[in-house]
């Protein structure tokens, strides 16, 4: 089953709402960077995609890099948080 990035980011900022009350302002600070990053990443990819600079299938692997730096990212910062 394919996911739409829409319903990627829906449940993703979903999840961080709900998370939020359990975190500290720095790391919510830090997810909202981590957030801003994927937006302006998923955009560039987009873009690309419709010039045709890439095909389908490298904007979706792309797309999964991205998610996988997001998590790591996210798991650094809660990490960071624990200290």
């Amino acid at each position: 089953m394919k996911f739409t990035k829409v319903a990627l980011v829906a449940s993703a900022a979903a999840m961080s709402l709900g998370l939020a009350a359990c975190d500290s302002a720095a790391e919510n600070e830090a997810e909202a960077n981590i957030e801003e990053m994927e937006d302006a990443r998923d955009a560039q990819v987009n873009e690309m995609e419709a010039a045709g600079e890439i095909t389908d299938e490298q904007a979706d692997a792309m797309d999964d890099q991205t998610d996988a730096m997001e998590e790591s990212m996210e798991e650094q910062a809660d990490e960071i948080d624990e200290m």
